[in-house]
């Protein structure tokens, strides 16, 4: 298990946050909206949505470092995170050392500790879920960030609003049916600026939800860029038929770098993909795992 480094005390990494983004206010230059805009909310949602309408699983590597319970940990991490909310994370240690395996299939959840030699299982709820990330989110909120798409609270229709920050993107305030309140930050790739409004293809920059006043999740996506689609997979001794990709073609972009933070349980993480394909073939078994030989098996529930 790589050891855990001590985190800085949460009051200076806020006070470090917010003269940093002081400065990059003061600097910041003054970036008028495209010529071309949506005309409302809903709108700019839909177009979110028709970038992300090729996009059914992802496939990645990458290095995690998270915060959490038992402080600091950095790994190396290979992931398949597929439509609505199924999700499976190998966690390997910066030496090499395979540290746990999570699958969720969106009802069923079981985590392979290799470290304690324990087998959870129980439901696919976000505390169980965190038992790996750290970050208690729910699966489909998982899902969604890691493919680099916004996941929209239910709201009624028109409720939302839009508004041009000088600092390039659009603001979208989405307040929910139950109470809570999200913001959106959409801005069209570099590439799109002057098309039509309909035809821009739109990148997720961040998300935040409040509820109450707490501040449930926010996330923040950068270094976005294309990603190839995965072929189909085939046997090399052709005792097994070819498995197909789980989508088609796709050119959604992909954030290379997702931090994801959960304040109220001080825990947070980031992704850092090295490689990604998007619609990778899903074998039979990607998301669920029976229970390891020798492993005592221990039920887990949690809210």
């Amino acid at each position: 298990m790589p050891q855990a480094a001590k985190r800085p005390p949460l009051h200076a990494t806020v006070v470090g946050a917010l003269l940093v983004g002081a400065l990059h206010s003061a600097c910041a230059p003054n970036i008028g909206p495209p010529a071309s805009s949506p005309p409302n909310a809903d709108a700019a949602l839909a177009r979110m949505r028709a970038g992300f309408e090729c996009a059914n699983a992802l496939q990645a590597t990458a290095k995690v470092d998270h915060y959490g319970d038992h402080g600091r940990v950095r790994a190396e991490l290979m992931l398949f995170a597929s439509r609505p909310a199924r999700v499976r994370l190998d966690i390997v240690s910066p030496f090499g050392v395979a540290m746990a395996t999570l699958t969720s299939d969106g009802e069923r959840f079981a985590l392979a500790d290799l470290r304690d030699k324990r087998f959870y299982v129980g439901p696919a709820t976000a505390c169980n879920i965190a038992r790996a990330t750290t970050v208690p989110v729910p699966g489909h909120v998982l899902v969604r960030l890691l493919q680099g798409e916004a996941p929209v609270l239910k709201h009624e229709p028109q409720s939302a609003t839009m508004e041009w920050s000088p600092r390039g993107y659009w603001t979208i305030a989405v307040p929910s049916t139950r109470g809570a309140v999200e913001e959106i930050h959409l801005a069209p790739r570099p590439e799109d600026g002057s098309l039509p409004w309909d035809r821009q293809r739109l990148r997720v920059l961040d998300v935040k939800v409040v509820q109450q006043g707490y501040l449930l999740y926010h996330a923040e996506l950068s270094d976005h860029a294309g990603a190839s689609t995965a072929g189909p997979r085939v046997d090399p001794d052709n005792l097994e038929p070819p498995i197909p990709p789980s989508g088609p073609q796709c050119d959604a972009e992909v954030p290379r770098t997702i931090h994801l933070e959960v304040p109220s349980r001080d825990a947070e993480v980031r992704f850092q993909y090295t490689q990604v394909l998007w619609n990778p073939p899903l074998p039979e078994g990607t998301f669920v795992q029976p229970p390891r030989p020798g492993m005592p098996v221990e039920a887990v529930r949690c809210e």
